[in-house]
């Protein structure tokens, strides 16, 4: 599975060359903000610089996936198309490689039978394949780290020793690393693992401890140096500039970017005057101020961002007059993936709880900031599986109909 659908997404990426990106903005749209930082580490000027302009040290993004860009421009140059090649094909490997945490989350939930026809379509699929052969981002990464935690929290209900814990806590600290929204699942993983484990009477304390601490040391010197440059030990620091952009006159559940630093002159000269973290500082407080002033609003368009995030984003396509269908194709696949989530919980099926759990945590953020394709994929691997699940019942049920 993993060979075959490594092969398919490097094919798409050398027949459709998506390794060649546009240059007239100046090489931004190969990997914008994480592209721009890359580029600044590779030039040996540190971890900074998110935009065209030079603005310094800069926590706008994880460090995990600016590294790695970077160290494929000191080997093929910055900005080249054999960089770009590198990169996707590197995305692809990630993607590929999810086809193994796919396959274990389904055989523990399900059945073998429907871990193998999951894993496959995984592989196969040609919407799964689009990010990591078009994107230079951490997204296809950021989908195996969190299918790997997942079927790690399910393993951990029956493994001995301090070994998976340590693993646990490894995950996470690089989950943090590389992508900080998978956090949100953190949690509910943590509890649901510890009370798997007291329910059969096993022992969890020390394996929770060496967790955390695994954890800790991950991500404690990130935040040190983010301590030590820009005055906050955060993991990131573009909270508040999202927020805003989401929250504030005009707001439509939608991203604006003409508010964004990159498309927009006057934020752009406010970032470079105040500095980053007042710049998101402000940011934060003009959207809280328009969150309190019309908290009914907010809410409504929280709604509306819940119903982009599961229904499609309008008029985002590159053809218009495929929008609506690209987003009745989204929709439907939301709708079979809660279907499904529905009946595991019904008939108790293992994992069904956890399945809900992440459903729950991990796409919040963004129905309070905005949503985006993108910011779906990453547990993409876990709504197919429902959806194998919910189409594999019917089939049952209509396999028992026609016998009868």
């Amino acid at each position: 599975m993993v060979l075959v659908a490594f092969a398919l997404r490097f094919g798409w990426i050398i027949v459709a060359h998506t390794y060649k990106f546009k240059t007239f903005d100046d090489n931004f749209s190969f990997g914008w903000e994480m592209g721009r930082i890359g580029r600044s580490l590779a030039q040996g000027q540190g971890f900074s610089n998110p935009f065209s302009e030079t603005t310094g040290p800069t926590a706008w993004e994880p460090p995990l996936y600016p590294f790695l860009i970077a160290g494929v421009f000191k080997l093929f140059g910055i900005y080249t198309h054999a960089s770009a090649a590198v990169l996707l094909s590197i995305n692809s490997l990630f993607s590929a490689l999810t086809c193994i945490p796919i396959f274990l989350i389904t055989k523990r939930c399900f059945s073998e039978k429907l871990a193998v026809w999951t894993a496959w379509l995984w592989a196969v699929m040609p919407s799964v394949m689009y990010w990591c052969t078009r994107w230079v981002w951490e997204t296809s990464l950021a989908a195996l780290l969190l299918a790997l935690v997942f079927w790690l929290t399910l393993d951990l209900e029956e493994r001995d020793g301090l070994a998976p814990w340590f693993q646990f806590g490894l995950l996470w600290g690089i989950a943090a690393l590389a992508n900080t929204s998978l956090l949100a699942f953190l949690p509910a993983s943590g509890l649901w693992a510890w009370y798997r484990r007291w329910k059969r009477g096993k022992p969890s304390l020390s394996g929770v401890a060496l967790s955390a601490l695994v954890f800790m040391a991950c991500i404690t010197p990130w935040l040190a140096r983010n301590y030590r440059t820009l005055g906050v030990p955060s993991l990131r620091s573009n909270f508040g500039a999202e927020l805003r952009i989401g929250n504030g006159p005009g707001a439509d559940g939608t991203w604006r970017e003409y508010l964004h630093p990159t498309q927009n002159v006057y934020q752009m000269r406010r970032y470079q005057q105040l500095g980053e973290i007042a710049y998101v500082a402000g940011r934060e407080r003009e959207a809280v101020a328009f969150i309190r002033e019309d908290f009914p609003r907010f809410l409504a368009l929280c709604l509306k961002r819940f119903v982009y995030y599961w229904g499609g984003v309008p008029r985002l396509s590159e053809i218009p007059a495929l929008a609506p269908i690209k987003n009745s194709v989204f929709l439907a696949s939301s709708v079979l993936a809660f279907w499904g989530l529905g009946r595991a919980l019904r008939k108790r099926q293992p994992g069904a709880w956890l399945l809900l759990w992440l459903i729950l945590s991990y796409p919040a953020v963004y129905y309070a900031v905005f949503p985006h394709p993108r910011y779906r994929h990453p547990i993409e691997p876990e709504l197919g599986i429902l959806i194998v699940y919910v189409i594999s019942e019917a089939q049952k049920k209509k396999g028992g109909q026609t016998e009868a």
